[in-house]
């Protein structure tokens, strides 16, 4: 467990010391603040309502999930991976005394924490906008909710992020890896449009899942549907992506 904590705190700090980690705060920030001026200038322009302090942060979040925090996500996991097979930094870490398992490990709850903490701070920060413009409408519920929502949010996205290590355990380029996955997020985005039948078995549909939870009559059997499908794309990527990381020469 040692060897595990000390191989965790090692990815953490790599990737706090990232430039692409201060540059998706800097671009959600960013999302953030259009968004509230969308809300605002659509309410003075059109004189409709738009969205009440805890409306917006759940507002943001469906947009982002399906949009940006993919997108992220996809970088900091090739970037763990891929990155370090081509720069021949993973041939350092792994002459420590660390098993491969637990460096695997290490790096995707490294990828996990990174997803998390910034699900947090759009959340904090769509929060703050929307109390700024709109403090008369928040209550507790409401914003356990909100907060439910944001941190739910984790399990799809960690499952894509488990999806992207297993192309960049396949694919030796990170540029490929990066286009690979663009493409096939869109492809399965497009078969679950065209088979509308077959979307709720789809990896990309599990992204909307926090809006289960919003519902006033909570549907446990499609929780725990979704719950069952996450797990399972999860381990079989975790898996496959594990196996071709351990039979790896470098």
């Amino acid at each position: 467990m040692a060897a595990f904590k000390a191989a965790l705190i090692n990815e953490i700090e790599k990737l706090c010391k990232k430039k692409k980690a201060l540059a998706i705060v800097i671009i959600s920030l960013a999302v953030i603040v259009i968004g509230q001026l969308v809300v605002v200038g659509v309410r003075n322009g059109f004189g409709v309502r738009g969205t009440g302090s805890l409306e917006f942060p759940v507002l943001v979040l469906s947009v982002v999930v399906n949009t940006i925090l993919p997108l992220f996500t996809a970088l900091i996991a090739i970037d763990c991976f891929s990155g370090e097979f081509s720069h021949n930094l993973m041939r350092v870490t792994l002459t420590r005394p660390v098993s491969r398992l637990k460096i695997y490990s290490a790096k995707m709850t490294a990828i996990a924490v990174f997803i998390l903490a910034n699900l947090l701070i759009l959340m904090v920060l769509s929060m703050l906008a929307g109390f700024l413009f709109n403090a008369n409408s928040a209550s507790l519920a409401s914003f356990g909710r909100t907060a439910l929502a944001y941190v739910i949010s984790l399990f799809p996205l960690l499952t894509l992020a488990l999806g992207v290590v297993l192309l960049a355990n396949i694919f030796k380029s990170g540029t490929s890896v990066f286009f690979i996955a663009i493409i096939a997020f869109l492809a399965i985005k497009a078969f679950g449009i065209f088979f509308s039948q077959y979307s709720s078995l789809l990896i990309t549909s599990q992204l909307d899942w926090y809006s289960l939870w919003l519902s006033h009559s909570i549907s446990l059997s499609k929780i725990g549907r979704d719950i069952g499908l996450m797990l399972g794309y999860a381990l079989m990527f975790f898996t496959a992506g594990f196996y071709l990381f351990d039979k790896k020469e470098f």
